[in-house]
């Protein structure tokens, strides 16, 4: 492993200051969630805003293996720097739920290969990256839906996202809450699709925090939409 310096800081460095910070109270929480560290997100978020933008000392951090030092690399790298295969392969490594969560949204969703991926992801055998691909399309429902198939969408998520895994239960639950918020011509089903299932019905929710559970997500989100619309300047 090569030590990158960067304004006096290597690799090994950067390792020392990150187990420094782990806190094991912090990692017991993170690890049922299925991420293994015990790092502050923001006192990591301070030592990316330190570094600035350093693609190769990320390359770096991200062979480690180490899920703090990964999380810390996608903070760091230059999104557009990253061949398809390469984020591909990244996915395929990013096994810890914040890692593959930071990797799509920070770097994925920046590059010119979004679409290629999300295609290529949304169809994998692999539950995980299958679930990578349904965040893509639920970013698409939201912002760019032209060429989608939303009642396909809807046809594939009443059909499996009952008994599919965690993962890609909660993506293709956040897909249904986005196609009945974004268009109304398909909220009734997405609304019908929420109330049959049941999926995330019951997680428990914090005060002042909006439900997953898709029916009362959308008429949560679609509420606060209609206040802002009608609100006087």
């Amino acid at each position: 492993m090569s030590q990158t310096p960067v304004t006096g800081t290597t690799v090994p460095e950067l390792m020392a200051e990150l187990a420094a910070l782990d806190d094991p109270g912090a990692r017991a929480v993170n690890l049922r969630h299925g991420d293994d560290h015990g790092v502050n997100l923001g006192k990591l978020r301070a030592i990316a805003k330190r570094l600035k933008t350093q693609h190769e000392l990320a390359l770096d951090l991200w062979a480690t293996g180490d899920t703090a030092a990964r999380l810390l690399a996608l903070l760091i790298c230059r999104p557009k720097s990253f061949s398809r295969d390469e984020l591909d392969a990244m996915l395929r490594e990013a096994r810890a739920p914040k890692v593959q969560d930071w990797l799509v949204n920070y770097v994925v969703k920046k590059s010119s290969h979004v679409e290629a991926l999300r295609e290529a992801w949304f169809v994998d055998a692999d539950p995980v990256v299958a679930s990578a691909g349904w965040a893509l399309t639920s970013e698409r429902v939201a912002k760019k839906p032209e060429g989608l198939d939303l009642p396909g969408l809807l046809d594939a998520i009443e059909a499996e996202m009952k008994g599919a895994p965690e993962r890609l239960q909660w993506a293709m639950n956040s897909c249904l809450a986005q196609i009945g918020i974004a268009h109304p011509t398909l909220r009734s089903r997405a609304v019908d699709i929420g109330e049959r299932l049941e999926v995330l019905k019951d997680y428990p929710t914090p005060p002042n925090c909006t439900s997953p559970f898709a029916p009362i997500w959308i008429a949560e989100i679609v509420r606060r939409q209609s206040e802002r619309e009608t609100s006087p300047i």
